[in-house]
């Protein structure tokens, strides 16, 4: 079944002079189609203002089509009888962790969503104690956010998410303000969430490492779809990345190069370890 799915999705917004007067519109989705089904990872490539970021907030219906369709397990994001079912259904992380914390100490912040839902007490702190040990943030329970370091703040609000129980999470760009460390440290743990809990995961990006476990990448320039596929297929093509702004990973930059060169390896080497077999199988 599919989790999330496009037809023809088009959002239009309104462009404004100076002094607040309508002198256009502007299309940031251009006619896209998705399918997403459950338990899957997906990621979401694009330089900034590609409209992938505008597509994400489509998906907790944020924002709603101007054209076309977006169902949400099932549920068309534009009946607004269906707003809380698909705000239940998918969980949004954002890119500033501060946007989205709350309480002033964590097991707080991450039971306000299922306070909101009207959870039991008892079951509300039953899921904030298993959603920070998921994330391993339980030592943290008692602590201030405003303690915490940017990936361990970004964790709490994954946490926060995943205790609202949602059966897909979209991480807009959630490590575009961290470290290298802590990039690791939310990667590692919604993939973690991933297995443990079954969930569908959309990971909106622009750092292309962290999409190599992807099992589809789909990637946007000014607003359409223009490359998708596995993310050997996708990061095959350097050349064709490169022209929509996008880097590749290090490996897959120098066995592109190699293999201009005359080595003879496959296209799409996404793994250090992968690079080393195949120059160690040359004669």
């Amino acid at each position: 079944m599919d989790m999330i799915q496009t037809e023809k999705l088009i959002f239009e917004y309104e462009k404004r002079d100076e002094e607040g007067n309508v002198i256009g519109m502007s299309r940031a989705i251009d006619e896209v189609d998705l399918d997403i089904e459950e338990g899957q990872f997906i990621a979401i490539l694009g330089h900034n203002g590609s409209g992938k970021s505008t597509l994400a907030k489509h998906m907790n219906a944020i924002l709603v089509p101007t054209e076309g369709t977006m169902w949400v397990d099932g549920r068309n994001t534009k009946e607004p009888e269906e707003l809380w079912n698909v705000r239940q259904s998918a969980g949004m992380v954002f890119q500033n962790p501060d946007n989205q914390i709350i309480g002033t100490v964590v097991e707080e912040d991450v039971g306000f969503g299922p306070e909101n839902l009207g959870v039991p007490t008892d079951e509300i702190w039953q899921r904030v104690e298993d959603s920070l040990r998921a994330v391993g943030m339980i030592s943290y329970r008692h602590h201030s956010p405003n303690k915490l370091s940017g990936g361990q703040k970004q964790r709490v609000a994954i946490a926060g998410v995943v205790a609202m129980e949602p059966k897909c999470i979209v991480l807009d760009e959630p490590t575009a303000m961290l470290d290298p460390v802590g990039r690791k440290e939310v990667l590692k743990t919604v993939q973690k969430l991933r297995e443990k809990k079954k969930v569908t995961v959309i990971l909106i990006t622009h750092y292309m490492e962290e999409v190599i476990d992807a099992d589809k990448i789909y990637v946007m320039d000014h607003g359409h779809v223009v490359m998708e596929g596995t993310p050997e297929k996708i990061f095959s093509r350097v050349d064709e990345l490169k022209g929509y702004r996008l880097d590749v990973p290090q490996v897959t930059l120098l066995a592109d190069e190699l293999r201009k060169r005359g080595v003879d390896i496959p296209g799409g080497i996404l793994r250090k370890e992968e690079l080393v077999k195949h120059l160690c199988q040359l004669d």
